[in-house]
């Protein structure tokens, strides 16, 4: 059994609505920064849950904040903004929350869910295209940020977005042919799914809608070659308890295994290729995907079996869990000829998420995945990822980097060395809960050894959901 205690330390982190910073030069803590490192680190995240002593409903309704950490000349300097949307700055103007949100209505009377129901928290994850940093929340159109002092500019419909239309926080880009890929979907009786391909500048070049059954949740998708594939889990909207304003939109969702989970495969022009179903699952995120050499479309995701992550996740932001919700690394074997799925493998049973690969293999085979993963000995119900890991597909092996007790890394982001095509590192902002600061710790892509550097924010930065790497050279 676990023994019970106080808040954890983790939930410090959260506990004040994190302080902005302007560029400061990093100190290194330990190691050296590696000589041929050079671009920016960009990470988005929920940094306010709270305003006028009212605490936010779900973690997903904190508003978004950006870091930025940029490594030149073996240096490194930091910037750390919220987004102003047009909802934060409304309520920094009122001083308390005018808005709801994901897991919470807006605050007053019921009406008000009428009139102001939904705040664009800019909070989920970044997208940095040449000349701008788009913040990005699936709820609503993305909000585009100037990339070296990231001045948010407002919302950008991308040339073919209309407004409010949503954007989903997962884009995909063709490491080779630069093309971005993405997906939003649009309540209504029955959702609409909303496929966008666009040009290396974000420009929307071509759309396409699809009508869902009831209104899913979906975070994630897959582009696998020619294929973009989604899997629609058995979560759906029962809308009534927020039209008549008793329920906010969290809540609201509803576990219905009895449904399946619903597959659909399109092509790179946005076409339907085929659809079906398969056994029901939940999945935040997906790994990769990729067409093996006998034309199947191999799928990796982070599974659930069930959606008590979603109540994991509206606890974090009490600083207090309490709720089971395992995950594990799962392989999907789905033939577009027939339109059925053929396998499904367990390959990793080991609670884990935010998986990442090498961005230049996006839609290809890769042999190593990334992840955030538990340190061995702690309840699940109370902590937070404490360890990145390595897991290698040809060998099963899983490489560990532990960050000590009361440390919490984010996302783990693989940054390619520029002079060695098959080495990079792997960066990850490290909240340490012992002397309630943050660090940026760079790893080599092993990950069998201790940190190569560690450099110390001036201010604790929360953990965050999503970031990239813009190379200095793009």
């Amino acid at each position: 059994m676990y023994a019970t205690k106080s808040k954890p330390s983790w939930a410090n982190a959260i506990a004040q609505p994190a302080k902005e910073f302007s560029h400061t030069k990093l100190p290194i803590l330990s190691g050296e920064i590696p000589a041929n490192l050079s671009g920016t680190l960009y990470r988005n995240g929920p940094a306010r849950l709270e305003r006028g002593k009212m605490r936010m409903g779900h973690w997903f309704d904190g508003d978004g904040a950006i870091l930025a950490v940029n490594f030149a000349d073996t240096a490194a300097t930091a910037l750390y903004r919220y987004v102003q949307t047009q909802g934060y700055q409304e309520e920094a103007a009122a001083g308390q929350l005018l808005y709801g949100n994901y897991g919470m209505a807006a605050p007053g009377p019921f009406w008000n869910q009428w009139f102001k129901p939904i705040k664009n928290a800019a909070n989920t994850s970044v997208l940095a295209l040449p000349d701008k940093l788009l913040a990005l929340w699936e709820g609503g159109n993305p909000h585009a940020l100037d990339l070296e002092s990231l001045a948010t500019r407002g919302c950008d419909n991308l040339g073919g977005l209309q407004d409010n239309s949503p954007y989903s926080a997962h884009p995909k880009i063709d490491a080779q042919t630069k093309e971005i890929f993405n997906f939003g979907i649009t309540p209504g009786l029955n959702a609409t799914l909303h496929l966008y391909k666009s040009d290396a500048t974000g420009k929307i070049l071509k759309k396409a809608t699809y009508t869902l059954n009831g209104v899913p949740l979906v975070h994630d998708f897959v582009l696998a070659g020619e294929y973009l594939v989604f899997f629609i889990p058995p979560v759906r909207l029962n809308p009534l308890p927020i039209l008549i304003g008793l329920n906010n939109f969290s809540d609201s969702l509803e576990w219905q295994p009895q449904l399946g989970t619903e597959f659909l495969v399109f092509d790179r022009d946005l076409a339907l290729v085929c659809q079906g179903e398969t056994e029901a699952w939940y999945q935040w995120h997906f790994a990769n995907g990729y067409v093996d050499d006998r034309g199947n479309i191999i799928v990796d995701v982070i599974r659930y079996e069930d959606f008590q992550t979603n109540q994991y996740l509206k606890e974090v932001a009490t600083g207090e869990t309490h709720t089971v919700a395992k995950s594990a690394l799962w392989q999907i074997c789905l033939d577009p000829r027939l339109g059925k799925v053929t396998a499904i493998e367990n390959i990793l049973d080991r609670h884990c998420e935010f998986p990442v690969i090498p961005p230049y293999l996006m839609g290809k085979q890769a042999q190593q995945i990334y992840l955030s993963i538990h340190r061995p000995g702690i309840d699940p119900r109370q902590e937070m990822f404490g360890a990145i890991a390595r897991f290698d597909y040809r060998t099963q092996a899983l490489a560990i980097a532990d960050c000590g007790e009361n440390r919490y890394p984010t996302e783990p982001i693989y940054v390619p060395n520029p002079e060695n095509p098959d080495r990079g590192w792997i960066v990850t902002v490290v909240y340490d809960g012992n002397t309630n600061s943050s660090e940026v710790w760079i790893f080599g892509d092993r990950l069998t050894e201790a940190p190569i550097c560690r450099l110390g924010l001036p201010n604790v930065v929360p953990m965050g959901f999503h970031g990239t790497w813009k190379p200095a050279s793009n």
